[in-house]
């Protein structure tokens, strides 16, 4: 993976690594040692409740959404008897407790959003799913970035004062995606785009910085989850 840093009118690239640092300190154990490590027992004994609660939310449950990708004109969002899961065309994971915004016919024939959930507490940290028909494969990486941009005006908010902007290609069950990763001042969002039965499918994570900061392990998650599925390929079971 690269890391694009967007300074115009030119596109530097540059490799990025990790830096880690490790300080060990030895204390030696006196007579008063014995209180000490007394204490130790007792600190650790009330934390465990506290770290069992936080791993607990770490690993906070997930539900599948399926997509259908209906077009406008037959729209099911309204209602109807139609299994979802066995029409899906992708899927993602949701995090319990979010909600699922309601998507309108208009909406969905002026910019292709099939999609979306959001956080209830925090609106703007949400996920959502666009696509458009008429594709039968992916153009170039940076064409389809700038190409989503033109019909979503906060992704070129984002796009414009982004701090650093990486881009790579994953393959996943035969199937190529695109995905991006955008850092700005103004939000950070992760994307991941594919081509399969003529259509192109985008896949969005978004979040303001400070809620990034504290949910990026679940924002990453909902974000990997998301997959197209084909016609020979069976759906997971869950």
């Amino acid at each position: 993976m690269c890391e694009l840093f967007l300074k115009p009118p030119q596109l530097f690239c540059e490799g990025f690594g990790t830096t880690t640092t490790a300080t060990t300190e030895w204390v030696k154990l006196g007579l008063s040692s014995f209180v000490a490590v007394g204490a130790a027992l007792v600190l650790t004994t009330q934390a465990a409740p506290a770290l069992a609660e936080a791993a607990a939310e770490d690993n906070s449950a997930f539900q599948t959404y399926f997509g259908t990708a209906a077009s406008a004109s037959s729209y099911g969002g309204y209602g109807g008897n139609t299994s979802k899961k066995d029409s899906a065309e992708y899927i993602f994971d949701v995090p319990q407790g979010w909600k699922e915004r309601l998507i309108s016919k208009v909406e969905k024939g002026t910019n292709g959003t099939d999609s979306e959930f959001y956080n209830p507490r925090r609106k703007e940290e949400k996920t959502y799913l666009t696509y458009l028909a008429g594709f039968r494969k992916l153009g170039p990486r940076d064409n389809v970035l700038n190409n989503l941009a033109l019909s979503d005006v906060n992704l070129q908010d984002i796009i414009s004062s982004a701090e650093s902007i990486r881009a790579e290609d994953k393959t996943e069950g035969g199937q190529l995606y695109y995905v991006y990763e955008i850092d700005s001042p103004v939000a950070h969002e992760l994307i991941k785009v594919t081509c399969t039965k003529n259509k192109l499918y985008s896949h969005f994570v978004k979040a303001p910085n400070s809620e990034w900061n504290r949910d990026e392990p679940m924002l990453r998650h909902l974000h990997d989850s998301f997959q197209t599925v084909g016609s020979n390929e069976p759906l997971p079971i869950f």
